[in-house]
């Protein structure tokens, strides 16, 4: 062979050879029947994925409007300053009236020890020194001092 020779074909020629060549038509059925399930299995998670854009588009626009709701809500939220200050004052008054009840009941509490001092000290003033009779017990049995003559 000759370097000037080309042994490759030219595009003209190859063209006239497409429909009359039973291998290139077999070869181009099999590189076909290869591809055409990965292409239709391409084609149909393609439809796929745009249904469940349209999907999540629908489901981002519904969250758009609950949120829209939201803020509409927070924005317009009652004043309730003048009902937390009407709480602070009720506080402040339950306390002082807890104040005054723990007071009355820590004197009520010395009266009551004045009493009890008041009684055990005064037995003896009207016996004239002699002391005090003990309390008579709850089963009626006279004490040791209701028994002398």
């Amino acid at each position: 062979m000759d370097d000037t020779e080309s042994t490759t074909t030219s595009a003209d020629e190859n063209t006239g050879n497409l429909c009359d060549n039973p291998t290139r038509d077999t070869l181009a059925e099999g590189l076909l029947g290869l591809l055409k399930p990965t292409v239709d299995q391409l084609d149909e998670r393609v439809r796929s994925t745009r249904i469940s854009q349209l999907e999540l588009k629908q489901q981002i626009d519904s969250l758009n409007e609950e949120l829209s709701k939201v803020r509409e809500a927070l924005n317009n939220h009652p004043d309730l300053d003048p009902y937390v200050k009407k709480l602070i004052a009720c506080k402040h008054k339950v306390t002082v009236v807890l104040n005054i009840l723990q007071a009355s009941q820590d004197r009520l509490n010395e009266i009551r020890q004045m009493i009890n001092k008041e009684k055990s000290v005064r037995p003896t003033v009207i016996t004239g020194g002699l002391p005090p009779e003990p309390e008579q017990s709850t089963s009626g049995i006279l004490s040791d001092r209701g028994s002398i003559n």
